[in-house]
């Protein structure tokens, strides 16, 4: 493969909009692991929230896609590879990239909810920082309540 081929599908890999339209491969080999990928997904973003019994599961599968996504993406950049074998590269990074993208929209709500608490922690502290620097009594009294 030429450079400027390699340049160009490196590019595709990286666009921001990449995902768009891109649909979540059937199945995927991810560390010789032959996984249905796409009923996986499905069977997961079915439900509102992922239960706690399989939180470990998703978040494994997540670290799993990721380094993945990134052996294939450095095969791609070193590799002595053909364009074909380059395209289908860039078309599986994508699709790990779609279902990335899918898996990590699913805990939402909690991280709206995590978000929430280190704001109302950071006023908190941003109140008790105030009314120590304006020299008001019991400030720290105040702050633990």
């Amino acid at each position: 493969m030429k450079e400027y081929e390699r340049k160009g599908l490196l590019e595709r890999v990286e666009r921001e909009g990449a995902t768009v339209g891109a649909s979540i491969p059937e199945e995927i080999t991810v560390q010789g692991q032959d996984i249905d990928l796409r009923e996986f997904v499905f069977e997961i973003k079915r439900r509102d929230t992922v239960p706690p019994g399989e939180r470990d599961r998703v978040e494994q599968a997540k670290t799993n896609l990721r380094r993945e996504r990134l052996q294939r993406k450095q095969r791609l950049e070193e590799g002595d590879i053909t364009h074909e074998e380059g395209e289908r590269l860039v078309e599986s990074i994508i699709g790990i990239d779609r279902a990335l993208n899918a898996l990590e929209s699913l805990g939402g709500t909690n991280l709206e909810a995590e978000e929430k608490a280190k704001e109302a922690a950071d006023q908190k502290r941003w109140m008790s920082f105030l009314q120590k620097a304006l020299g008001k009594k019991d400030a720290s009294k105040r702050s633990r309540l």
